[in-house]
């Protein structure tokens, strides 16, 4: 199972570099449109490899997805943390009353008793 693990991993490994090495072109990136930059004499831009543009597409991609899923998933965390206090407060509150309903008896006989 592990070399099978590895080997999935080189083939993904050897896609992103054949990836990168087709995509290597400079690309420009510029952070408005030129039609918009004009009303507002700015025209901020930067050079970089496509492969780079791609790789980063994925990965804030990826970051959005996530954090969009954690923020959807809270009420579930919400739920199952009331679930778990709730829990723990009842088997406080079962083995305290098992602890009242042996008391004063022979320590045998209330364990026989527990048991069962």
């Amino acid at each position: 199972m592990r070399y099978i693990r590895y080997a999935c991993i080189a083939v993904f490994g050897a896609a992103l570099i054949a990836v990168a090495i087709a995509n290597r072109g400079l690309v420009s990136l510029q952070l408005i449109p030129s039609e918009v930059a004009g009303w507002f004499a700015v025209n901020p831009s930067i050079q970089l490899p496509l492969f780079l543009v791609i790789f980063g597409g994925i990965i804030v991609g990826l970051l959005v997805g996530f954090v969009w899923e954690w923020i959807r998933e809270h009420t579930q965390r919400a739920e199952a943390s009331r679930q778990a206090r709730e829990l723990r407060r009842l088997q406080r509150e079962v083995a305290r009353l098992k602890g009242e309903k042996h008391e004063g008896k022979d320590e045998v006989i209330a364990m026989l008793e527990q048991a069962s």
